[in-house]
């Protein structure tokens, strides 16, 4: 991360590292573009809070006037990655999406789970959707004050790390949308409370607030947009 992206005013994510070459053919051609979105409570939604992916789905069309995105929430509450990789086939690969966005880790560093495990159900998971063709992006866990306590900050930065090596060592091309380091910033450099970032009915103080979960998705849609039209 640069100096400048690190302190710039509003917080943008970091730019993903491969062109997303799926959704770039997609559009280039005709018809509606199909992404699915696996994950926990942040996909499937919480506490009466839109989720991101019906908000990804607003904002993609926003983008692209005139084209249908069509994105499918496959979210279950509580779940981790060795769940969602029994799934994954069923829910996923058999949709045949052009992008697939899995959102994974959280529950992993907030209920205590076995790190190692959760990391090898993601390599497992990625290699199962190697045989797609499709660009994939995995969404690390979230900068909420039920991650920052001592006993789960580690944790949460554990599986950030743990992520991001997933992607890098995929036998194929894997985004990372840097969720952790986005909200960190949106707290750290733009000031915003937790008041505003986490919902106020959760009392647990882990899940997205109305306010960051449009702005998450906006971010999500920003980032796409710049992927789909590069070429290396």
């Amino acid at each position: 991360m640069t100096e400048e992206s690190s302190t710039a005013i509003p917080a943008k994510p970091l730019a993903f590292r491969h062109p997303m070459r799926s959704l770039s053919g997609r559009l280039a051609g005709v018809g509606s573009i199909k992404i699915v979105t696996i994950g926990s409570s942040t996909t499937a939604g919480e506490g009466g809070i839109v989720p991101y992916p019906q908000r990804l789905e607003n904002a993609l069309r926003e983008r692209y006037p005139g084209r249908n995105f069509d994105v499918l929430n496959r979210g279950v509450g509580g779940e981790e990655a060795p769940d969602e990789v029994k799934r994954m086939q069923r829910d996923v690969i058999d949709d045949r999406p052009s992008v697939v966005i899995w959102q994974v880790g959280t529950n992993a560093a907030w209920k205590g789970q076995d790190l190692a495990a959760v990391a090898k159900s993601i390599a497992d998971g990625l290699q199962m959707l190697s045989q797609l063709g499709a660009d994939v992006i995995l969404m690390d866990v979230q900068y909420v004050p039920a991650l920052l306590v001592p006993e789960k900050r580690q944790a949460a930065e554990r599986i950030v790390d743990l992520i991001a090596t997933a992607a890098e060592r995929a036998t194929f091309p894997v985004n990372v949308f840097q969720r952790y380091d986005l909200m960190r910033r949106w707290h750290d450099t733009e000031c915003i409370s937790f008041d505003r970032i986490v919902d106020s009915g959760d009392g647990d103080r882990l899940h997205h607030s109305d306010w960051s979960a449009r702005r998450m998705a906006e971010a999500l849609a920003d980032t796409m947009v710049i992927a789909a039209a590069r070429t290396t």
